[in-house]
């Protein structure tokens, strides 16, 4: 693969900004998270659009003006995310640790590890997913998938950032998978990610938020393959304090023999993550993106698709 000389200054560009917001406080980040995403706001036009339309599908009963609060605390949410990168990957361990002030659900994991089936965590796109890899690799065993980033030069950062606690990353891939498997079996604990789109073949439409929702079916596979227990982990941002840890029982429904029943268990378990506080979701992801009439291959299939330029700029 050819890296160019832009890409190359890109990634040190990203790369000292880590290193020098590794040293800040999650309590100073959060300020800066104000003052950045006021003046970037402008150039954050596809992310305020898609926000808006998720939110008018997940939140219908919500008057237009509680849907644009929320999407300006979820875009700050997301942007202090971007900002303690450095701080979760960089930042001095202990400082770290010490940033983690609530925990809660503990016991769901370590009953499911002393089960000796291995615990899968649930981990969406909600609060600092970064610090919550961080606490499940100081203390266990861990196993997460992990795909490089598209600025080649910075994934030995990131690489090194989430194997620093001892978590050990694997491809997306079917090696990936087996390696998965393998640590299960082990009676260890893999996280997932449960709110990515996965590419056709890979996933089923189950309901999120009433909608349905292509949704990787990785998840009932490897607990058909292992009886492993499920449990939704998410860093909970507490402004000015640090992070909440909480880890919830997954909905029963994700130990289903069925795919698209235990998808709509996935989805489930992660909305009831989300209602702890719906800011902290990345509501900006395309989640919807896929569409029941193009699975179908309906030749009018793009006039069912939610992010329409139309809809987008509407």
């Amino acid at each position: 693969m050819t890296i160019s000389p832009f890409q190359r200054c890109q990634a040190w560009a990203v790369a000292r900004l880590w290193q020098l917001l590794s040293h800040a406080s999650p309590a100073r980040l959060w300020l800066f998270s104000k003052l950045l995403v006021a003046s970037i706001s402008p150039l954050l036009k596809r992310e305020r659009a898609v926000t808006r339309v998720n939110l008018e599908v997940v939140y219908p009963d919500l008057s237009s003006r509680e849907r644009a609060a929320l999407a300006r605390d979820s875009l700050r949410h997301s942007t202090a995310t971007m900002l303690e990168l450095g701080f979760a990957w960089q930042g001095d361990e202990d400082k770290v640790a010490a940033s983690i002030v609530e925990v809660h659900g503990q016991e769901l994991l370590e009953d499911a590890r002393q089960s000796g089936q291995g615990a899968i965590v649930l981990a969406p796109h909600f609060g600092n997913w970064e610090v919550l890899n961080f606490w499940l690799s100081r203390h266990f065993p861990f196993t997460a998938m992990y795909e490089p980033p598209k600025l080649a030069p910075l994934d030995p950062i990131i690489r090194a950032g989430r194997e620093r606690c001892g978590a050990s990353l694997v491809p997306t891939n079917p090696r990936g998978v087996a390696a998965l498997l393998k640590a299960l079996k082990r009676g260890e604990a893999v996280g997932i990610l449960p709110d990515q789109e996965p590419d056709w073949g890979s996933g089923v439409f189950a309901p999120f938020f009433g909608r349905p929702a292509y949704t990787a079916t990785l998840l009932p596979k490897l607990v058909a393959r292992t009886s492993a227990r499920v449990v939704t982990g998410v860093a909970l941002r507490r402004p000015g304090r640090g992070y909440a840890l909480h880890f919830l029982a997954a909905d029963e429904r994700v130990y289903s023999s069925d795919e698209v029943t235990s998808c709509s268990g996935v989805n489930a378990s992660v909305e009831a993550a989300i209602a702890l506080e719906p800011a902290q979701y990345q509501w900006e992801y395309k989640r919807y993106s896929k569409t029941l009439q193009e699975q179908r291959e309906d030749p009018d299939f793009r006039r069912h698709r939610l992010y329409s330029k139309r809809n987008l700029h509407g």
